[in-house]
């Protein structure tokens, strides 16, 4: 399941009730695997932050909801997307990057208060097709929502993670979309992901680490 709409009915009662026989289904099936729904995170015309959060009216439109089709029984985290322009037709940096912040904060404290669950931010990336782009403003984008998800998981907030879209290795780029990077082909990326990566792991204890990770978390201490 991931980003699943369904706009013959905004009120969302035909996706609940898919998704919650879809994740009932696969619950019966394997039960050793965490679930979640790969939901944009958009708020549907019955909960309030539709008004104050979503990113524009059409957003409330799809037939998701992202409280209520969080909130099943067989769903383990929730999770949610990050597009701001895409999102939006015309928009300064700036205004992104307080939107992003407010999105974050939004989904994460819902995390905390209604669903009691851990929150991923399981896409979001920022398109090298933007006018005026520098990687700078990627960076900046990334470690807005890298802040805001580690300030949650100090505090054992509902903040659990992210997924970048999308890293690539070099002789990929066929397989490239506007939002696609290699990591080490910026070292400020690259250094701003890996110290993300380590900070949330040291939460946890860096000497339960193995592998790769570990040996990449440990070189500098």
């Amino acid at each position: 399941m991931n980003e699943p709409r369904c706009m013959t009915d905004p009120a969302g009662d035909t996706l609940q009730d898919w998704l919650e026989e879809m994740s009932t289904f696969v619950r019966s099936i394997d039960k050793k695997h965490l679930l979640t729904v790969g939901l944009e995170g958009f708020y549907g015309p019955k909960n309030p932050k539709s008004l104050t959060v979503n990113p524009a009216d059409w957003a409330a439109l799809y037939g998701s909801d992202f409280v209520r089709n969080s909130n099943l029984p067989n769903i383990d985290f929730a999770s949610a997307h990050i597009y701001p322009d895409h999102w939006f037709h015309e928009i300064e940096f700036e205004e992104s990057v307080k939107f992003v912040s407010k999105w974050v904060r939004s989904h994460i404290d819902d995390g905390d208060r209604e669903l009691k669950k851990p929150v991923v931010f399981t896409e979001f990336g920022y398109s090298n097709q933007n006018p005026n782009f520098h990687p700078s403003q990627r960076d900046r984008f990334f470690k807005t929502i890298f802040d805001e998800i580690y300030a949650s998981a100090r505090k054992n907030g509902a903040g659990a993670g992210s997924f970048v879209w999308q890293f690539f290795v070099g002789g990929m780029e066929e397989y490239n979309d506007d939002f696609g990077i290699v990591p080490w082909q910026r070292s400020s990326t690259y250094q701003l992901i890996t110290e993300h990566s380590c900070r949330l792991a040291a939460l946890r204890g860096l000497n339960q680490l193995k592998g790769s990770l570990r040996e990449l978390c440990l070189q500098d201490k």
